[in-house]
């Protein structure tokens, strides 16, 4: 399996260039540890902005329960607090898109974030581009990139979304 971007090549470029080469799984998550590395040089400002925020700790995490979204969009929270590296804020989620829901409001953020697709087929728009994504294809939006995901097929679409940087 590949994804659209590659450590070699750094995902500092591919966020300032939308650069998209490959990398596989493995590549992906060995790269993980340097996203999070990046986000230690955020600002202190958003540091008072988590003080709501648990703070995060090794172990074993249940998901809450599943609620309705906009028309046709669930969601399943699984985790969200501070990570105890520093201003860091980490959120992941299960979302849940019924075909020919609308796709979510264009947004940006100031944390990035990473879409894992576990089932169906999403176009993912990131700065003007449609990208399409497919079960097992991971994406990915650099903070402040207008972005949003909807479900492209004639299932239902399945996706994690991790998301990493300051507390909003």
């Amino acid at each position: 399996m590949r994804v659209p971007f590659s450590v070699s090549e750094g995902w500092v470029l591919w966020c300032l260039r939308g650069v998209l080469p490959m990398m596989d799984r493995r590549e992906f998550a060995a790269g993980m540890p340097a996203l999070l590395a990046l986000t230690s040089l955020l600002t202190r400002e958003a540091v008072g902005q988590g003080a709501t925020l648990k703070q995060l700790s090794s172990g074993i995490i249940k998901p809450g329960p599943s609620k309705a979204g906009q028309e046709g969009h669930t969601s399943q929270p699984i985790v969200s607090g501070m990570l105890a590296a520093g201003n860091i804020r980490l959120e992941m989620h299960e979302s849940v898109q019924q075909p020919g829901a609308p796709h979510e409001a264009i947004g940006t953020h100031k944390h990035s974030e990473i879409w894992f697709v576990t089932k169906g087929v999403a176009t993912l728009y990131i700065n003007g581009t449609e990208h399409r994504m497919e079960a097992g294809e991971v994406g990915l939006v650099c903070a402040g990139d207008q972005h949003w995901i909807a479900n492209a097929g004639t299932t239902e679409l399945a996706y994690l979304v991790i998301t990493v940087g300051p507390p909003e």
